[in-house]
C-alpha cells in the first residue's frame, strides 16, 4: 500500500480522461514503481517526463502503449541507472508503436541497454546508453536496439561501451541513423539484414570497427540492401575487440572503419574514414558455413566513391595482420574477390561489382585498393591471389533518399 502511495504521489496526471496526460517522474522516492506504473498505465498520446536526477532501478521496464512520449531533461541530467539491476533482459524493451524516446540516459544495464521490437515509427533522439566502465565483454551488447521495425530514426544520440554493437538496427526497413556518436564499443554502428538505411553525419571513433553493414543467414529476414553510409567520419577505430567468444562481430578486426559483409546495394561516399590500423573499407563475403538455401553470402553493387581516406594499415588485426606479415601492403579499399559460393552443395556464381570513383587519400592520390582473389566465399586466406588493378568503373544505382513516415 506504501509502494503505491509513493507511486502516486510521484505521477502526476493533468487533463481531463479523454486528453493526452503528463505524468512526472521524480528520481528520489520509488522511481522503480512510479515509472513503471507510468508505462503500464499511460494511453495512446501521453507523454512521460524524467525529471533531473539519477533514477536508480534494480528491474527493466518495459513499454507496450502505442503513441507514447518519454522524455528526460537532457542525457546528462535525468539518468536512469541500472546498476543495481537484479531483473530483466534489457533497461527498457518497447513493443509498441509511434513511441519517441529522447533526452535522456540508460546506465550500466546488465543487458542491452533500450531494445525496440516490432514496433511502427519509433524514434530515439538525444538519448546517450553507456556502460560507464568503459569496453568489457561483460558488458551489454547492444546500446539502442531496433529490430524488426519500419520507420527507424535514431539522432543526436551517444553510444559508449557496448560488447556487440552500440547502435543496431536489425531485420527493419525504412531506417535513418544520423548526427549520432559511437565509440568505444565493438561495432559503433551496425546495420543488419535490413532494407532501405540512411546513415549520415554520424562520428564513430575508437571502436574495434566503426561502421557495419551485414547480412547474415538464418533469420526471417534476409536480403538486406539498398544502404547509404555518407558524411560519416569513421576515424581512429583503435579499440581491441571485446566482443564475447562467438558472437559474429568477435571476428571484426581491430582498426577497420567501415565493413561490408552480404549486402547488395550499398553506396558509401563522401566520408572521412581514416586512422583505422588495419583497413578503411573492408568489403567481404559472410565466411562461415551455412544451411539456408535462400542466403547469398556474397557482398554485390559496392559503390565507394568521394571519400577522403587518411592513415591505415599501420597496426593490422585479425586474419589481415598475417597478409601484412607476408608483405602485403594493406590498402585503403579490401575485398576478398569471391564471385562463387556453394549452397547445399550447389555452386552459384555471382557478377559482383565493387566500383571505386573519384576518393581522395589525404597523403596524395586517389587510395589504394586490393583484390584478395579469393574463389569462392570463405576460402582460407591461403588460396589468395592479391591483385591491386582497380576495378572497372561501372555506373550502379543509388538507393533512394529515405523518408520516414509518421
Amino acid at each position: 500500500m506504501r509502494l503505491a502511495i509513493a507511486a502516486a504521489a510521484a505521477v502526476l496526471m493533468f487533463a481531463g480522461a479523454a486528453e493526452a496526460r503528463t505524468w512526472r517522474i521524480r528520481a528520489d522516492g520509488n522511481p522503480q514503481q512510479a515509472l513503471q506504473t507510468a508505462l503500464i498505465e499511460a494511453r495512446p498520446g501521453d507523454r512521460i517526463e524524467l525529471g533531473r536526477g539519477r533514477f536508480e532501478l534494480t528491474d527493466g521496464l518495459s513499454l507496450d502503449v502505442d503513441n507514447v512520449t518519454i522524455r528526460g531533461q537532457g542525457e546528462q541530467r535525468s539518468i536512469l541507472s541500472f546498476s543495481g539491476q537484479r531483473r530483466g533482459a534489457e533497461g527498457l524493451l518497447v513493443t509498441s508503436d509511434g513511441v519517441t524516446l529522447r533526452d535522456f540516459a540508460v546506465e550500466n544495464t546488465r543487458g542491452d541497454a533500450i531494445k525496440a521490437r516490432d514496433c511502427t515509427g519509433i524514434t530515439f533522439r538525444g538519448v546517450r546508453a553507456e556502460w560507464t566502465n568503459g569496453p568489457n565483454e561483460r558488458n551489454g551488447a547492444y546500446g539502442l536496439y531496433p529490430v524488426n521495425c519500419t520507420d527507424v530514426l535514431i539522432e543526436h544520440s551517444i553510444v559508449r561501451g557496448a560488447s556487440d554493437a552500440g547502435i543496431y538496427v536489425g531485420q527493419s526497413r525504412n531506417i535513418i541513423v544520423r548526427d549520432n556518436l559511437a565509440e568505444f564499443n565493438v561495432a559503433g554502428i551496425e546495420i543488419e539484414n535490413s532494407i532501405g538505411a540512411d546513415v549520415f553525419n554520424n562520428v564513430a571513433q575508437h571502436n574495434t570497427g566503426g561502421i557495419l553493414v551485414f547480412d547474415l543467414p538464418g533469420l526471417q529476414q534476409m536480403g538486406g540492401r539498398s544502404i547509404r553510409v555518407f558524411r560519416n567520419r569513421s576515424v581512429d577505430n583503435d579499440t581491441p575487440n571485446f566482443a564475447p567468444a562467438g558472437n559474429i562481430v568477435a571476428s571484426v578486426p581491430t582498426g577497420t572503419g567501415v565493413l561490408i559483409m552480404a549486402n547488395s546495394d550499398v553506396h558509401v561516399f563522401e566520408n572521412e574514414i581514416g586512422g583505422n590500423g588495419t583497413v578503411n573499407v573492408l568489403v567481404t563475403s559472410y565466411r562461415n558455413e551455412f544451411s539456408d538455401a535462400r542466403y547469398n553470402p556474397l557482398p554485390r553493387n559496392i559503390m565507394i566513391r568521394n571519400n577522403t581516406f587518411g592513415r591505415h594499415g599501420f597496426a593490422p588485426a585479425g586474419d589481415l595482420a598475417a597478409l601484412a606479415q607476408m608483405g602485403v601492403p594493406l590498402p585503403d579499399v579490401m575485398w576478398d574477390g569471391a564471385t562463387m559460393y556453394s549452397s547445399g552443395g550447389v555452386p552459384h556464381v555471382e557478377s559482383v561489382r565493387v566500383v571505386m570513383n573519384e576518393n581522395r587519400a589525404e597523403a596524395g592520390g586517389i587510395g589504394t585498393f586490393l583484390s584478395l582473389g579469393l574463389p569462392v566465399a570463405g576460402s582460407p586466406l591461403t588460396e589468395a591471389a592479391p591483385d591491386p588493378s582497380y576495378p572497372p568503373v561501372v555506373a550502379l544505382q543509388e538507393p533512394a533518399e529515405i523518408r520516414i513516415r509518421r
